[in-house]
C-alpha cells in the first residue's frame, strides 16, 4: 500500500482541467487556454543568449547549494532598487522553482502539528506543502467586497500557541489583488513570522506592490523568474530567509536538490539586469487584456465587486450560473472549449467562483469570451426547459391526484 503522505495529499484540479484539455485536442478540438498561469510570451531574447552562452562557456555543472553568488547579488540589488531594503546574499537560497522554495522553508520552519495561517481562497499548493511536511494550514475566510485581504481582528482570534506563521500572497493567485501597505503593515505586529510569497511581484497596473521585507526582518521571501520573465519551463526560484533558517535549508537543498540549474541561473541573471524593456511590453499587453476580460466578464453576467490590479487573474463570481464549479468548468471545456479554473480548488470559501487567466494573446481571450457567451446562452435554455418539463410533471401528477 502506498505512504499516508501519498494517499492524502490533494490534486491540483487545474492541472486536471489542462489535461482534460490536452485530450480534446488530441482528439481533433481546438480548445482556448485561460485556465493555467502560463504567460503566452516567449522567453526574452537576452535570457536566452545568455543560457546559450552559458552553455557554449562550459557552464554546464553544478553550482553551490546556494546558488550563483553573481545570481544572489544581483538580487539583492533588485530588492534594493525596487523597495529600498538590505538583504545580503547569504540570505537568499536559489530553487528549481519556487514549489521546492515553499518545501525547503516549511521543512525548515514547521514542527509537526504547527500552524500557518493562510487566506481562503489560496493557491492549493499551499496547504498541500504544509500538510506535506505535518504543518497544519489553518485557513481565514476573505470576503469578495473587502478584495479578498486579511481582516486583521479575524487574524488576531485565530493565533495560537501554534501559530508559527501567517502566509501572504500580493499580487495575489487566485484573486489577482493587490495588498496595501498599511495591511501589510499591521500584519507584521502579530509576532508570527510572515512568508510572503512575491512570485508575482512587477506584475501590478495599478497602484504597487510592496514586499513584506520593508516592514520586518521576521520575514520568509518567496520569488522567481516564471512569471514576470514568461520562465515557467526554466523551473528557477529563490527563497529569502531570515539568517537562523538559511543553514537548515542549505543542508536540505542539498540533500533533495543538490543545487539549481546552472545554466538557468545564468540566465536569471541576464533577466535581472538586461530583460527591463521586454517586461515592460508584457506589462502593457497584460494589462490591455485585463481591462478587456473584466469588461466582458461583467457583461456576461459575472461578479466582480472590486477589479483586480495584478497578476494576471480575475477571479470571478459564478454563482448566478452554479454552485458547484468542478462541474460547470468541465461541462465548459467540454461544450465551449475553454478551459479555466474551479473556484473549489482554491478553497472552500472559492466556490461558486471561476478563475479565468488573462495569459493569453487578445485575439484568443475575445474568441473564449463569445465562446462562453453562447455556452451561458444554451445553458440558460436548457435549464428553462428543464424547468418547463418539471412544471409539466407537476401538473400531471396533481391531475391524477385530483382524479382519484
Amino acid at each position: 500500500m502506498t505512504s499516508k503522505r501519498g494517499r492524502d495529499i490533494q490534486p491540483f484540479m487545474v492541472m486536471e482541467v489542462l489535461e482534460k484539455a490536452e485530450k480534446l485536442e488530441r482528439l481533433g478540438r481546438e480548445i482556448i487556454h485561460l485556465e493555467v498561469g502560463e504567460p503566452d510570451f516567449d522567453t526574452p531574447r537576452c535570457i536566452k543568449d545568455a543560457c546559450c552562452g552559458a552553455m557554449e562557456d562550459g557552464k554546464t555543472h553544478y553550482t553551490g547549494s546556494m546558488g550563483l553568488i553573481e545570481l544572489r547579488e544581483a538580487i539583492c540589488e533588485d530588492y534594493r532598487q525596487r523597495y529600498d531594503v538590505t538583504v545580503h546574499p547569504d540570505q537568499i537560497i536559489v530553487t528549481s522553482g519556487t514549489s521546492p522554495a515553499l518545501l525547503l522553508l516549511f521543512s525548515a520552519l514547521l514542527e509537526p502539528g504547527q500552524e500557518v495561517i493562510l487566506p481562503n481562497p489560496y493557491y492549493p499548493c499551499y496547504p498541500n506543502t504544509i500538510q506535506f511536511v505535518d504543518g497544519k494550514p489553518v485557513p481565514i475566510d476573505v470576503s469578495e467586497e473587502d478584495a479578498f485581504q486579511y481582516e486583521p481582528d479575524l487574524i488576531r482570534e485565530t493565533i495560537t500557541s501554534r501559530t508559527k506563521a501567517i502566509l501572504i500572497n500580493s499580487p495575489s493567485n487566485p484573486t489577482g489583488h493587490v495588498m496595501d501597505r498599511e495591511r501589510m503593515a499591521d500584519l507584521c505586529r502579530f509576532g508570527p513570522y510572515i512568508v510572503s510569497d512575491e512570485i508575482y511581484h512587477g506584475l501590478v497596473y495599478e497602484g504597487e506592490a510592496h514586499s513584506i521585507l520593508e516592514f520586518t526582518d521576521r520575514a520568509f521571501v518567496i520569488n522567481g523568474f516564471s512569471k514576470l520573465y514568461a520562465m515557467t519551463g526554466w523551473r528557477l526560484g529563490y527563497v529569502i530567509a531570515p539568517k537562523p533558517y538559511v543553514r537548515p535549508m542549505q543542508k536540505i537543498q542539498q540533500n533533495l536538490f543538490i543545487s539549481a540549474n546552472a545554466m538557468a541561473q545564468w540566465s536569471a541573471l541576464a533577466a535581472l539586469t538586461r530583460a527591463q524593456t521586454d517586461v515592460d511590453r508584457m506589462v502593457e499587453t497584460y494589462n490591455e487584456r485585463r481591462l478587456y476580460t473584466l469588461r466582458r466578464l461583467k457583461e456576461l453576467g459575472f461578479g466582480i465587486a472590486i477589479e483586480p490590479t495584478g497578476a494576471f487573474y480575475v477571479l470571478a463570481n459564478a454563482k448566478r450560473f452554479t454552485d458547484r464549479s468542478y462541474d460547470f468548468v468541465f461541462d465548459m471545456l467540454e461544450k465551449a472549449g475553454v478551459g479555466v479554473a474551479p473556484g473549489i480548488d482554491f478553497g472552500t470559501n472559492a466556490e461558486g467562483y471561476v478563475r479565468f487567466c488573462y495569459a493569453n494573446s487578445l485575439e484568443n481571450i475575445e474568441r473564449a469570451m463569445g465562446r462562453i457567451e453562447g455556452y451561458l446562452k444554451n445553458r440558460g435554455q436548457e435549464s428553462a426547459v428543464r424547468g418547463q418539463e418539471r412544471k409539466g410533471k407537476d401538473r400531471g401528477q396533481g391531475s391524477a391526484v385530483r382524479g382519484q
